[in-house]
């Protein structure tokens, strides 16, 4: 970590529209505070921001192999999907809802806020007694943590050049290693040693800190709105619209063909209102809003909506290896959570380190079009060879698969940011920050709701072949849509049989293969939206972000 040295830390924007010289940037670090520059206090404010994502990283890992536990106790096999997408939801959903807030009353006090809400959802999450009031204190768990990741990176984008932004964004994934690494590990020995319960408490302490640190240390601009002209600057029609667009269109996509047939009129109703609601937001954006949340003018450049794309397909195929690659470890290879956890290490580690790398690569050489390219190639690989796991598959064919496809997530975490933001103004950072905040969320949202969807159709698919292999009638229905995943470790149990085990586990194989051919071709659409993507030199100046309704104020 000599990089995050005090000597070596590029120099962070002064209070004062003082441009920084490119020739200045590797010096000392400067983050005047009450006149008076304070190097530790700069360290502070990393350690501060970093501890933020850390909390919100956390929770997008830590749920993942103690799904069945949860799903089990609170006897509820729809939980399986909606446990995550209940946060993911509401993440996106909020994300460009926390950057305009953030433009309006400034950084420091909507990350408060933020930081603040995602402490009360965690307590509401760990003392849910059914299944509903898990799901709802996810919501609020995910609109918090949607500002905490959106704002710890709208942050560390006013305090530093574009050029050297791209370091701090990469050393991110420091925090995403940590809790990619041992977020499922945790959540195993939760579920199986202590309680599940115990995966939202261990927020607290973390996110205090992190609370205190901020409202100690953190000093950036302070545009001082009122409450009322703030309020009546929201863009309430937009907010509306795009969370009523969100929960209608994946409600409908999670009740389609699980519990209601796709023919449906709830079905029908709920995609329609939910088009209905997107067509509403595009209009009020366009025309209406005086502050929108997102400015359609950031999708009138074609390499923005590249970047978008790639960030879109790129993020699908992440959650849905979080997501499912523990089911796989838990269906076929009789993994306990604890193990599956353990058995994920490789690619959310390889992931951390492209994404390390990347941050580097980019501050040391300025490119990152040939970085994204790569990436996507060998993401695309990646998910492609995990379409060939079997039900005997190896454990070095399963973690080489790994390693090929995290690498290749790990490299495209920050480029199509940095190149989004390379076609922006500084004055529309949180808005580019925000948008494709939004994007990813929008699409973890979908990837965790189709990703159940696809599995469940699988198993269905599959039950003539589950009742051909002579199983009592209790397992069959078990092993029917999506109880599978809410039974996956009490099947192993009945099914004595080697034989038959071995079916019943290319029957999940089968299943789960649909997944990995979906994320295949989601990352090769990504491969090739990538090559629209313009190169731009990336500067070492930098100018204060101005926040507030009026930026020219100080």
């Amino acid at each position: 970590m000599s990089a995050l040295s005090l000597e070596n830390l590029p120099k962070v924007a002064s209070r004062t529209p003082e441009v920084l010289e490119p020739e200045a940037l590797p010096g000392d670090v400067s983050f005047v505070v009450s006149g008076s520059r304070n190097k530790l206090r700069t360290v502070a404010v990393l350690i501060a921001l970093f501890l933020t994502l850390f909390i919100a990283a956390l929770n997008n890992t830590i749920v993942a192999t103690a799904l069945p536990t949860i799903c089990s106790q609170l006897h509820s096999a729809s939980g399986y999907a909606w446990i995550g997408a209940a946060y993911l939801l509401a993440s996106g959903a909020s994300a460009p809802i926390w950057a305009k807030l953030s433009d309006i009353w400034g950084r420091k006090p909507i990350l408060l806020l933020s930081v603040a809400m995602y402490f009360a959802a965690s307590i509401l999450c760990a003392l849910a007694q059914t299944m509903m009031a898990l799901i709802v204190g996810r919501v609020f768990q995910g609109a918090a943590g949607g500002g905490l990741i959106q704002l710890v990176n709208i942050v560390l984008s006013d305090m530093f050049s574009l050029r050297s932004r791209a370091l701090y964004l990469g050393l991110l994934e420091v925090m995403w290693a940590i809790a990619g690494g041992v977020g499922p590990v945790i959540g195993g020995v939760f579920a199986q040693l202590l309680s599940w319960r115990w995966i939202f408490w261990i927020n607290l302490p973390v996110s205090g800190t992190a609370f205190l640190l901020l409202l100690l240390v953190l000093d950036v601009h302070n545009p001082k709105t009122g409450i009322v002209e703030g309020v009546k600057a929201i863009d309430w029609a937009g907010c509306l619209s795009m969370l009523g667009f969100m929960v209608m269109l994946l409600l409908g996509l999670n009740l389609g063909g699980v519990e209601v047939p796709w023919s449906s009129a709830k079905v029908i109703c709920l995609i329609a209102t939910g088009s209905f609601l997107l067509v509403v937001f595009i209009f009020n954006e366009a025309t209406l809003a005086r502050h929108p949340i997102i400015p359609l003018k950031l999708f009138s450049n074609l390499s923005n909506v590249a970047c978008l794309l790639v960030a879109f397909f790129h993020e699908f195929a992440v959650l849905a290896n979080e997501y499912y690659l523990p089911l796989y470890f838990q269906s076929v290879d009789e993994a306990s959570p604890v193990r599956s956890g353990v058995m994920l290490l490789p690619i959310t580690l390889a992931t951390a380190l492209g994404g390390i790398a990347t941050g580097f690569i980019i501050y040391k050489t300025g490119r990152y079009l040939e970085i994204i390219w790569i990436g996507m190639a060998l993401f695309t690989i990646g998910n492609g060879l995990l379409v060939g796991l079997r039900a005997n598959s190896s454990v070095a064919l399963i973690i080489g698969f790994q390693l090929i496809a995290g690498l290749g997530a790990g490299l495209l975490f920050e480029p199509p940011l940095i190149a989004l933001q390379a076609m922006t103004t500084q004055e529309d950072i949180a808005t580019a920050v925000g948008t494709i905040g939004f994007i990813r969320s929008l699409s973890t949202s979908l990837a965790a709701v189709i990703g159940g969807i696809i599995f469940q159709n699988g198993m269905d698919l599959q039950a003539a072949k589950v009742q051909n292999i002579g199983l009592p009638p209790e397992v069959v229905q078990d092993l029917s849509g999506a109880i599978a995943a809410e039974k996956v470790s009490d099947i192993y149990t009945m099914v004595s049989d080697p034989r038959k085990l071995f079916l019943v586990k290319e029957v999940f194989v089968w299943s789960l293969r649909n997944i990995w051919i979906t994320c295949t071709c989601m990352t090769f659409c990504g491969l090739l939206c990538s090559f629209f993507i313009k190169r731009k030199f990336l500067s070492n100046q930098h100018v204060e972000s101005k926040t507030g309704l009026h930026k020219g104020s100080s």
